[in-house]
């Protein structure tokens, strides 16, 4: 293959015409078009950000746009819906909003004036485009309004008069007004959405304008608060049909890795496989509907593409799983723990506690909820799944337990409650980081478990919000996970047990670590006796001999030296803190 027809990485490319003008590799997910004909005329979509969004529905853009029509061989050539193309292919008028980059302001007036601006903008595109499609002057009469509402009925009158269908395409529909829940809370929330608020009119108009709409969003707040203005027939984010819609499959992510040695961008003894297996504890493990909880996981789109843009520039995988921009993106865990401006602030931070101590938290999904709920349990919990931050794990009776999707968002949990616990617990992180060298060089383990348990003891505010061995596991995830040398693999399956934590040295970037660290932490009440304390310890002894004996560990920490460590707290005392011998 020439070198000019290799396909480039789309990381960061979130329009569909740029990456199939620009020679980008794309995974075919146009075998769902007739699928979504299939579902409804008014659809709606929930997904976590960078999960390929904005490049589907710029793809639809592109397939159902009449405008686009001479252009559909050039645009589809290769995938599937070249071969098998619908009726309603190049049969609508298009007009696509992307709320996103709508700005938000900080006051009501000023977000109006930018909301009516920004759709202001797209409408006088949508009139240069079909200017041809209608009569003299439409198009000057249509830029001649400054008000979007006025802008919309005029299209919608003389669209219906042509006998034209309409297709109204919203990417991120609910950012605007998610910026504003968390910027200025509820009570400016509920008076763009509600009675004769100018988000709330706006969507009063797609009722009746448009013959097809597709929303697509990260929450369903805004939809409740405008479902009297508005009916979506179909929310298809659970339906098992589209569980593989946005996302990569493990097939696709095999198939463009192959393709990338297959043209020479990666080495020619790339072991494709154990790129697999090195990505999937990181970037896999994502469900979005109940009847494929046991089938295959999804990898976020984002994630592959900033390994695999590594492992082709550099030759090797990124020394930070975690790249910067879905760093920032994930870090949504304080906007959600501070919304409504602190109102409830300590039950929700109750419940981050717990998914970042125990990884999972079992709860009932919420498809829909007005702003004024959206503190209610449930519904911040739901939010935390739209988000990205939980995904389902398996069921539970009438409930689901939603678990932490993989190694990217557990940073995030234990990079936020790390900054919570700061605030109070005072670690140094400097001498931290220094613990953790001798950990990793010399063996030497002792001074980072004293340091860590030293600030749970010390500090009474840390402490009393801190009960019980499942939130003490929490706190000493924290600071375990802010070293770079191992990879923290908490609640690991060993010998037909979990233990409750394993330190598995990062050997691809760090091959002189010759330590690797099994630590069973025990919790008993503060009033718990010697003899109690004493038989927790003996179980601890009983466990980590047992998890050592594990093929799993064994080939994980394959030469290393592996060291059985056991913690007992009484209370937030240190009552036993020793090293044991395998059997």
């Amino acid at each position: 293959m020439e070198k000019t027809n290799i396909k480039g990485i789309p990381y960061g490319v979130s329009r569909f015409e740029e990456v199939r003008s620009k020679n980008r590799y794309y995974v075919d997910k146009t075998m769902y078009l007739p699928l979504i004909e299939e579902a409804s005329d008014y659809l709606f979509l929930i997904r976590p950000r960078r999960f390929g969004k904005s490049v589907f529905v710029s793809m639809m853009q592109a397939y159902y746009d009449i405008a686009k029509k001479d252009s559909f061989d050039t645009l589809f050539d290769g995938l599937w819906i070249k071969e098998h193309p619908t009726p309603l292919k190049n049969a609508f008028q298009m007009i696509y909003f992307d709320f996103s980059i709508v700005g938000t302001g900080f006051d009501e007036g000023s977000l109006e004036q930018n909301f009516n601006k920004y759709c202001c903008q797209v409408l006088d595109v949508f009139a240069e485009t079909y200017a041809a499609f209608y009569d003299a002057g439409f198009e000057q009469e249509v830029k001649k309004e400054n008000n979007a509402r006025a802008k919309l009925n005029y299209i919608n009158l003389h669209a219906h008069q042509k006998g034209y269908p309409l297709y109204l395409i919203i990417d991120e529909y609910d950012n605007f007004t998610n910026v504003i829940l968390s910027d200025g809370g509820k009570e400016l929330f509920q008076r763009l959405t509600h009675a004769s608020g100018f988000y709330r009119e706006f969507f009063k108009i797609f009722k009746v304008m448009f013959s097809h709409v597709f929303l697509i969003g990260v929450s369903p707040v805004t939809l409740d608060d405008l479902s009297s203005g508005y009916n979506i027939d179909w929310n298809i984010s659970q339906d098992p049909q589209f569980n593989y819609m946005l996302g990569f499959s493990e097939s696709e992510v095999r198939e463009m890795f192959l393709y990338y040695k297959g043209v020479g961008k990666l080495k020619p003894d790339a072991d494709i496989e154990a790129m697999m297996e090195e990505m999937k504890p990181w970037y896999n493990n994502y469900c979005f509907a109940k009847e494929c909880l046991e089938k295959e996981r999804l990898y976020n789109c984002d994630m592959v593409l900033y390994y695999l843009r590594y492992q082709v520039s550099r030759g090797h995988a990124p020394e930070e799983m975690v790249g910067k921009n879905i760093r920032t993106d994930y870090k949504k865990l304080q906007m959600l723990a501070d919304i409504d401006k602190g109102n409830q602030r300590e039950r929700r931070m109750g419940v981050i506690e717990e998914i970042a101590a125990t990884g999972s938290i079992v709860m009932t999904l919420k498809t829909s909820f007005p702003a004024d709920r959206v503190t209610d349990d449930d519904n911040f919990r739901s939010l935390l799944y739209y988000y990205g931050l939980l995904t389902m794990g398996s069921r539970e009776l009438d409930e689901l337990k939603m678990v932490i999707p993989n190694n990217c968002i557990k940073e995030q949990y234990w990079s936020f409650m790390r900054d919570f616990y700061q605030h109070s617990a005072d670690v140094d992180l400097s001498k931290l980081k220094k613990d953790f060298r001798a950990l990793a060089l010399n063996g030497e383990w002792e001074p980072l478990i004293h340091r860590i348990a030293k600030a749970y003891k010390e500090n009474s505010s840390v402490r009393d919000s801190i009960l019980g061995e499942h939130n003490l596991q929490g706190f000493f995830k924290a600071y375990l996970a802010l070293n770079t040398l191992y990879l923290v693999e908490p609640e690991m399956e060993m010998n037909y047990e979990y233990g409750d934590f394993l330190l598995l040295p990062d050997k691809a970037h760090y091959p002189e670590i010759m330590h690797s660290y099994i630590l069973e932490m025990k919790y008993l009440k503060p009033t718990a006796t010697d003899s109690e304390t004493d038989t927790k310890s003996k179980e601890a002894d009983r466990q980590l001999r047992k998890y050592s004996e594990s093929n799993t560990v064994k080939r994980l920490c394959q030469g290393t030296r592996i060291h059985l460590l056991k913690t007992v707290f009484r209370g937030a005392d240190l009552a036993v803190c020793e090293e044991i011998h395998p059997a």
